[in-house]
C-alpha cells in the first residue's frame, strides 16, 4: 500500500507554484454547476439555415441543462464558476488532492442520499444493492477504475486502473472503500495522470465516450432520480478533464506540446475511443461564452490541421483532414470562432502563399494536378496507350469531383453560419482572384502566383454557390446589381482592361460611387467571374502553351540526338550527352504527364456543363446590359445596337466577355456534346449581336473568338453534319435575319486589327468566316437578305467585294508560285544529284521545305477564298461588276486562268498535289464558274478583254480542251463557255478599234494612276490632282488617303471636275467626227 501511494505521490506532487496555477485555473475557467433541476446549454450542429440544439436527438435531458453564471462577476467569486466552490486542498503529508465538487452537488447528493434511505430502500431490495453500491460500480465502470489492487481487470476483461492515493484517503477518513461522486475527481485526476503509454486525453475521451452512454440511457425528465445526477455529474467532471488535458497538460505531469492536443484526434474516427465525438464537441463548443481557453484550442487544432494538410498532396492520406474540417464546421459558434483566426486571412498573404499560409488554403490546394500527383496517375506517359490515358483521367476525375463537393460542403456551412462568417469567406475568395491577375500575363512565374489545381477548385466551388439563383427562366438575374462594382467591390477590376473604355474614362466612371448595398447573389456572381478568369481560364492557356513548349522541346532532342555520333568514341563525353538527353526527356515526361493530367481536371463534364451554365447566365446578363428596354430574354434583341452606348457596359472588364469566348471555345472544340440547345440559343445571339455591332467591343481578337465558337460549332460530329450549331444557324430568325451582314462586317473590320501579326491574323479568321457562310449558303433565307441588303446598302457591299477579290488575288498568286518554286527546286535537287555540293544541295532542300509548308498553308486558303468568290459572284454580281471593281476582278481572272493552261501551266507540275490540298481541275472549274457568273455583264466582258497582260483567246480554248477531257462541266456549261469566249473576242475587236480611233490621247486626259481616258473626272481636295472616279473609289476602298499626298480622304470630299469632263468629251466628239471624214461618209453632188 505504502508503494502504491508513493507511486501516486511521484504522478501528483508539483511544486508550490504549479499548485497555485493550477489551483487559479481550475477557479477561472471551469463552467459552473448548479443543482440538478436548472438547464444546462448544449450545443449541435447546425442546420443549413439557423442553430437548433432542442432538435438534437443526442441532446441532454432537459432538467439536465444547467444554467452558467457570468464570468468576472465580482460580486459572488466563488459562484462565478464551477470550481471555486469545489476545489479543496487536502493538507496532508502525501501532497495536494484536488477535489472538484461543487456545495450544490455536495448538498444534491446529500438530500439524495437521505431520499435513498427511505424511497430506495425497497428498490435496493428488490435489486439486491444500494446505491452506493451501485454508484461504486457505475463509476468504477465509466472510468474504469478499482480499489482494489488485486482487482485488475473487470466482467468483460477491461484493464483497471488502481488508484492509491483515493485509498488511501479513504483510508485515513474512515470512509468506506468505494468510489463516489466525492472522490470522484481525484480519483480522474491521479488515473489521467498515470496512464501510462497513452496520453490522459486518450484515455478521458473513452471516459468520455462510456459516460455518455450510460447517461442517454436516462429517460427525459429524470432529475429525481439519484442514479442519473451521479451520471451528471460524472459526465460534467469528465468534461471538465478533457479541457484541463487539453489546456493545462501540466496538470497530469505532462510536458505542454508544440501542437495541438486536439489535433490526431480530430483525424480518428469519433466512433473510436480516441476520437472526438459530437456529443463532445457540443459540450466543448457550450463552454465558448466562459471559457476562452475551449474556444482557442478548438480553433488551434483548426489551424493545426491546415498547416499540416499544407506539406500534403492527394498521395496521401489528405481525406481525414477534410472530414474533420467537414465535421467541424456544423457547429455555428466555432464557425465563428474560425473566421476570427487570423490564420483564416492574413494580411500579408501573397498569391505564391495563399496556398500554405491560409487557413483554407491547404484544403483547396489538394487536386491531382500537384506535381507528385500527376506523374502517380501518369507515369511512363509516352509508353501508355491512349485507353491508359483516358482511364486514369477517369478515375483522377472521381477523385477530384468528391473533394470539390467536400470543398463545397465546407464554404455553404461557413457561408451560412452568420453574415460575420459569410464576409470573410467572400473575403478569402477575393483574395484569391485579386492577388493571381499575373495568371493570365504572357510570360508567369508559377513560383509568384498560386496553382492550377487550387484557383480551379476555388473556380468550381464558386460555380457550385451560383447554382442556386441560376433558374432556366432568369426569374433572379435582376439580382446582380451591375452597380456592385461602384460600391467598393470585393473583386479589384481598376487596372483591368476595359470592353470599350479607356482607363481615363473607366476611372472617372468608377470614381462616382453608387448608393445602396449590394446582396449575397452579385457578390458571388462577380467574384465567379473572376475565378474564371484566372483560374479555368488561365489553365486553359496553361495547357495550350504547354503543348506548344512540349512540341519544341521533342524537336530540341531531335536535333542533339542528330550529334551522337560526335560522342562515340570518347565515352565521358558521350556519358555527359546521355545525362543531357536524359534531362530533358525527363523534362518532356513531367510536362506530357501534366498535360494529361490537367486535361482530365479539364475534360470533366460535369464541372464544365455547370460552368456553361454559368456563362449562359452571364451572356443574358450582358445582353439585359445593351438593350435599352433591359428586357432580354423576355423580348427579342434588335439589331443594330443603338449607337449609344450605355457608360456601364462600356467600362467592364473584357475578361467578362472574355471569359464566355474562352470557355465556350474550349468545350466547342473538345467537348461540343455537352451544349444543349437552350444554351445554344442565348450563345448565338450573343455572337451576332457584338459582330453585328462590333462598335460595342474595342478588342478585335475577342470578337474573332466569337467567329471561332461558330466556327467550331460547324464541324460535323456525332452524326450531325452541319456540327451542334449548324442547324440552328440555319433555323433561328434571329440568326437568319442578321447573321450574314454580321459575318461580312467583321471580314471587312478585321483587315486592320492593329497588331503585327494582323496580315496572318486575319486570313485565319476569314477563314473560319468562310466555313459558317459555307455551312449557311444552301438557305435560300439568307441569300434573299443578301439580294436586298445589297441593293440598300451598296458602299458596303462594294467593299466587302472588294477584300474578298483582295484576298483572292494575293493566295491565288502565294499558291501557285509556291508550286512553281516546288517544280523548278525538285527537278534541280534531282538532275545533279550526285555532282552537288553540299552546301548548296542543303540550302536548297530548306528552301523546298519552306516552298512546300507555304503551299500547304496558302492552298487550303485558296480553296476556301475562290470557293467564297464563286458563291459571292452567283449572288451578288452587281456588286462585282461596279466601275471600281469589274477591272480589278477581270485582271485577276485572266492572270490566273494564264497559269493554269497557259504556256507556263506546267512548272504547276509537282509530286502528290494532294499533299498540299492542290488539285488544279477542281480549281480549274472554279475560277470558270466565276467567269460564268458574270457572262451577263456587259462591262465585265469588255473589262476582261481589255487586260493587255494577260487576255489570251487561245487561253479559253485551252480551257475547254481540259473541261472536255475531264468532264468537269455539263455540256450546257461549256456551251456557254464557248460562247463566252467567242464575246471575249469580238469585245476586244471592237475595244481595239475603238482605241485605235481615238489616237493619241492628251496625257491630262489619262487618269494618272491606271493611265487609261478619264470618264468622270473629279479633282482630290488636297493634292488639286484629278483622277477618274472609279479609280479613286477603288483606291480608297483599301487605303482611305490621298493617293498623292497621304492625307486622309473620303470619296465624299472628291470634287467633279467639269471643266475637263466636257475637254474630254469634246476630244472624243472630235475623234468620231474624224473617224466618220476618214470614212468618206460626206456629200460630193456636184454644185
Amino acid at each position: 500500500m505504502a508503494e502504491s501511494i508513493s507511486d501516486a505521490d511521484k504522478a501528483s506532487d508539483l511544486d508550490i507554484s504549479i499548485r497555485n496555477k493550477r489551483l487559479a485555473k481550475l477557479g477561472s475557467q471551469a463552467p459552473s454547476q448548479s443543482p440538478a433541476n436548472s438547464q444546462e446549454p448544449t450545443v449541435g450542429p447546425s442546420s443549413l439555415e439557423s442553430q437548433k440544439p432542442s432538435s438534437n436527438p443526442t441532446a441532454s435531458p432537459k432538467d439536465d441543462q444547467q444554467p452558467r453564471s457570468k464570468v468576472g462577476n465580482p460580486s459572488s467569486p466563488k459562484s462565478q464558476n464551477p470550481f471555486s466552490q469545489l476545489v479543496s486542498v487536502h493538507a496532508n503529508a502525501e501532497g495536494p488532492r484536488i477535489n472538484i465538487t461543487s456545495a450544490a452537488s455536495n448538498q444534491n447528493t446529500a438530500r439524495t442520499r437521505a431520499r435513498s434511505s427511505e424511497s430506495s430502500k425497497g428498490a435496493s431490495s428488490r435489486l439486491g444493492e444500494t446505491l452506493e453500491e451501485w454508484e461504486d460500480k457505475a463509476l468504477g465502470g465509466i472510468f474504469r477504475l478499482t480499489l482494489n489492487k488485486s482487482t485488475t481487470r473487470d466482467a468483460q476483461g477491461h484493464s483497471l486502473r488502481f488508484v492509491a492515493g483515493v485509498r488511501d484517503d479513504l483510508e485515513e477518513q474512515n470512509e468506506p472503500i468505494r468510489f463516489s461522486t466525492a472522490v470522484l475527481d481525484q480519483a480522474i485526476l491521479e488515473a489521467a495522470s498515470n496512464s501510462g503509454k497513452s496520453t490522459p486525453l486518450d484515455y478521458l475521451l473513452a471516459c468520455w465516450k462510456r459516460v455518455m452512454r450510460v447517461y442517454k440511457g436516462f429517460k427525459r425528465g429524470s432529475a429525481e432520480d439519484p442514479k442519473y445526477n451521479i451520471v451528471k455529474e460524472a459526465r460534467r467532471l469528465c468534461m471538465s478533464y478533457c479541457i484541463f488535458a487539453v489546456t493545462m497538460p501540466d496538470m497530469f505531469g505532462q510536458e505542454p506540446s508544440t501542437s495541438n492536443p486536439l489535433t490526431p484526434h480530430l483525424l480518428i474516427d469519433s466512433e473510436d475511443d480516441r476520437g472526438l465525438c459530437h456529443d463532445f464537441l457540443s459540450e466543448a463548443i457550450a463552454r465558448f461564452p466562459e471559457d476562452d481557453s475551449v474556444r482557442e484550442a478548438l480553433v488551434g487544432s483548426v489551424e493545426d490541421l491546415s498547416r499540416q494538410l499544407s506539406t500534403m498532396s492527394m498521395n496521401d492520406n489528405y481525406k481525414s483532414y477534410v472530414l474533420a474540417l467537414r465535421n467541424l464546421v456544423r457547429y455555428p459558434p466555432l464557425v465563428n470562432a474560425i473566421v476570427q483566426s487570423p490564420l483564416f486571412l492574413p494580411t500579408d498573404v501573397q498569391a505564391g502563399t495563399m496556398e500554405a499560409k491560409t487557413l483554407m488554403g491547404p484544403f483547396f490546394q489538394i487536386s491531382p494536378l500537384q506535381g507528385d500527383v500527376t506523374t502517380n496517375y501518369f507515369s511512363s506517359p509516352k509508353t501508355r496507350d491512349k485507353t491508359y490515358i483516358v482511364n486514369s483521367q477517369g478515375s483522377l476525375r472521381m477523385t477530384l469531383q468528391t473533394h470539390q463537393a467536400d470543398l463545397l460542403d465546407v464554404v455553404n456551412h461557413i457561408i451560412k453560419t452568420s453574415k460575420e462568417a459569410r464576409d470573410k469567406m467572400l473575403d478569402w475568395f477575393a483574395k484569391c482572384v485579386n492577388l493571381n491577375h499575373k495568371r493570365r500575363a504572357i510570360q508567369v512565374d508559377r513560383k509568384t502566383v498560386s496553382s492550377d489545381g487550387f484557383m480551379i477548385n476555388v473556380t468550381v466551388c464558386l460555380d457550385q454557390l451560383c447554382e442556386p439563383f441560376m433558374d432556366a427562366t432568369f426569374s433572379k438575374i435582376d439580382r446582380i446589381d451591375v452597380d456592385y462594382l461602384r460600391r467598393n467591390p470585393r473583386v479589384d477590376i481598376r487596372e483591368e482592361t476595359k470592353l470599350n473604355a479607356d482607363q481615363n474614362a473607366s476611372d472617372r466612371f468608377y470614381a462616382e460611387p453608387a448608393p445602396g448595398t449590394s446582396n449575397f447573389i452579385s457578390e458571388v456572381f462577380f467574384l465567379t467571374l473572376a475565378a474564371h478568369h484566372y483560374g479555368s481560364e488561365a489553365a486553359n492557356s496553361t495547357l495550350g502553351q504547354l503543348e506548344k513548349d512540349l512540341k519544341r522541346m521533342e524537336k530540341q532532342v531531335e536535333e542533339i540526338e542528330l550529334d551522337r555520333h560526335k560522342f562515340v568514341n570518347d565515352p565521358v563525353r558521350l556519358t555527359m550527352f546521355e545525362n543531357a538527353i536524359k534531362k530533358f526527356k525527363d523534362q518532356i515526361d513531367k510536362g506530357l504527364s501534366y498535360k494529361f493530367a490537367v486535361q482530365g481536371v479539364l475534360l470533366d463534364d460535369l464541372s464544365q456543363a455547370r460552368s456553361m451554365q454559368f456563362m449562359r447566365y452571364v451572356i443574358v446578363w450582358l445582353l439585359r446590359l445593351v438593350v435599352p428596354t433591359h428586357d432580354f430574354p423576355k423580348r427579342l434583341l434588335k439589331l443594330p445596337l443603338p449607337i449609344e452606348q450605355p457608360e456601364v457596359f462600356k467600362c467592364l472588364p473584357e475578361y467578362f466577355l472574355e471569359d464566355v469566348v474562352g470557355n465556350f471555345k474550349f468545350i466547342m472544340r473538345n467537348m461540343p456534346q455537352i451544349i444543349t440547345s437552350t444554351q445554344s440559343d442565348e450563345l448565338v445571339m450573343l455572337c451576332i449581336t457584338f459582330l453585328r455591332s462590333s462598335e460595342y467591343v474595342k478588342n478585335p481578337y475577342l470578337k474573332s473568338g466569337l467567329v471561332t465558337i461558330m466556327f467550331h460549332g460547324t464541324w460535323p460530329v456525332y452524326n450531325r453534319s452541319k456540327g451542334i450549331l449548324g442547324d440552328l444557324l440555319n433555323s433561328l430568325p434571329f440568326a437568319t435575319e442578321h447573321l450574314l451582314h454580321a459575318l461580312m462586317k467583321f471580314y471587312i473590320e478585321v483587315e486592320n486589327t492593329g497588331a503585327h501579326t494582323q496580315f496572318y491574323d486575319k486570313f485565319n479568321i476569314r477563314f473560319e468566316i468562310f466555313q459558317i457562310i459555307k455551312c449557311i449558303w444552301e438557305n435560300t433565307v439568307y441569300r434573299e437578305h443578301l439580294d436586298q441588303e445589297s441593293k440598300v446598302n451598296l458602299d458596303f457591299f462594294v467593299r466587302f467585294v472588294n477584300l474578298l477579290l483582295n484576298d483572292v488575288t494575293f493566295v491565288l498568286d502565294e499558291s501557285l508560285s509556291a508550286f512553281v518554286q516546288i517544280h523548278t527546286l525538285s527537278q534541280e535537287l534531282s538532275s545533279a544529284a550526285a555532282g552537288m555540293d553540299q552546301a548548296i544541295r542543303t540550302e536548297k532542300e530548306e528552301a523546298l521545305s519552306a516552298a512546300k509548308g507555304k503551299a500547304k498553308s496558302y492552298m487550303q486558303l485558296t480553296n476556301e477564298t475562290v470557293a467564297m468568290l464563286k458563291l459571292f459572284t452567283e449572288a451578288l454580281a452587281e456588286s462585282f461588276t461596279m466601275p471600281e471593281i469589274v477591272q480589278r476582278l477581270a485582271d485577276m481572272l485572266d492572270y490566273n486562268l494564264d497559269a493554269m493552261v497557259g504556256p507556263k501551266s506546267r512548272n504547276l507540275i509537282v509530286e502528290n498535289p494532294q499533299e498540299y490540298g492542290f488539285n488544279p481541275k477542281i480549281l480549274l472549274g472554279e475560277i470558270v464558274d466565276v467567269y460564268l457568273n458574270l457572262k451577263n455583264k456587259e462591262n465585265f466582258v469588255f473589262a476582261v478583254a481589255r487586260d493587255g497582260r494577260s487576255y489570251k483567246p487561245v487561253n479559253f480554248e485551252n480551257a475547254t480542251t481540259i473541261l472536255k477531257k475531264w468532264s468537269l462541266k455539263s455540256s450546257e456549261d461549256l456551251a456557254s463557255w464557248v460562247e463566252l469566249g467567242q464575246r471575249f473576242k469580238k469585245a476586244k475587236e471592237v475595244d481595239d478599234q475603238a482605241e485605235e480611233d481615238l489616237g493619241e490621247v492628251p496625257d491630262e486626259f489619262l487618269d494618272p494612276l491606271m493611265y487609261t481616258l478619264m470618264e468622270d473626272p473629279v479633282i482630290l481636295p488636297t493634292s488639286k490632282t484629278s483622277v477618274d472616279r472609279s479609280t479613286i473609289r477603288s483606291h480608297l476602298l483599301s487605303d482611305p488617303n490621298d493617293p498623292f499626298n497621304r492625307s486622309p480622304l473620303k470619296i465624299e470630299d472628291v470634287i467633279p471636275d467639269t471643266e475637263l469632263k466636257a475637254r474630254i468629251q469634246a476630244f472624243k466628239n472630235e475623234k468620231k467626227g474624224s473617224r466618220i471624214a476618214d470614212a468618206g461618209v460626206m456629200d460630193t453632188s456636184p454644185g
